[in-house]
Parts: C-alpha cells; structure tokens; sequence
C-alpha cells in the first residue's frame, strides 16, 4: 500500500486571476481531472455573489466542507479554489493533509482588465476589492508557491502540474 495517498492541488487565488485556465491546462498536462469548487458552491451562495454581496465565513464553510470532500473522493486531481485565508487552506489540508497549495498572483489593474473582459461569470467584478481584502497571503512556513500570473499559460500549468510530482519525505 502507498504510505502517501494520491496528491492534489489546490489552484488558489482572487476572482479573475487565472485560476481555471490555467488549472485547466495543468490538469490536461499531468493527465488527471480538474475541478473548479466554484461549482460546488451552494445555490445560496452563487446568489449572493452574482448580487455584488461577498460571502462571509458562515457562507463559505459548507463551501469549504464540499471542496474538502472532493479533494479526498478525486485525487489526484487539480482543483481551482480560492484558499483566501489561512483558515481556509488549513481546513482543506485537515481531510486532505496530502493537498499542495499554488496562489497565483496579479496585481490590481491587471485583475480589473480580466475581469472586465470576462463573460459568463456569476462573480461581478465589483467583488475584487473583497476578494483582495480577505486575501491573507501564505506565509513563508505554509508550503504554498507562489507564482506570478503574468508568466505565460504554459509555463504556469508546467510548474503547477510538476506539484504533483511524488513527494520525497
């Protein structure tokens, strides 16, 4: 039996920072299935956003509770999942500790230029600046690589597909 389970990784970041196209293109690149946990949102939720309201915490625990369940049911996987707070990230690595963190990271005026061109998205635009305001950046013990979301799509499915590598401990 393999003492390490299946490794995921969870694709984190702001609204409008790239998390599923280059998720996508990850997942397609280590041959295993990609999730996007906004999919997994209550229908609650999908409605509070889409009315320009952020969620607080009591909205996105159950949230939370869903995307943890699929980490564990659909290793090895690529999931995209914002992760803003540290509180967040520790919950997901509670039922799956074998989980790998990336943030992908933009700066403001190049998330307002994508997320004024985005279409079909139920999260307006108007909810950056809460995005960005829960945004609690990993700290240097946490594990997760940071990378810089300018890079081009290639070279950043190839450093996140390369998370799934087997860990040596």
């Amino acid at each position: 039996m393999n003492p390490h389970p299946p490794t995921v990784v969870v694709l984190m970041g702001v609204s409008g920072v790239g998390k599923t196209t280059v998720g996508r293109a990850a997942a397609a690149l280590a041959g295993v299935r990609f999730l996007d946990a906004d999919a997994l949102h209550p229908a609650a939720n999908v409605a509070k956003m889409a009315a320009g309201i952020p969620l607080d915490d009591s909205d996105r625990a159950p949230w939370l509770d869903a995307v943890a369940a699929a980490l564990v049911a659909e290793a090895p996987c690529i999931m995209a999942c914002s992760a803003l707070r540290a509180a967040y990230r520790d919950r997901l690595r509670a039922d799956a500790p074998h989980a790998r963190f990336a943030l992908l990271d933009l700066d403001r005026p190049a998330l307002e230029g994508r997320l004024a061109s985005r279409e079909g998205h139920f999260m307006p635009a108007a909810l950056l600046d809460s995005q960005l305001a829960t945004l609690e950046p990993p700290a240097p013990g946490e594990g997760v690589l940071v990378l810089d979301a300018e890079r081009p799509i290639d070279e950043l499915a190839t450093a996140v597909a390369a998370l799934l590598a087997p860990r040596v401990d």
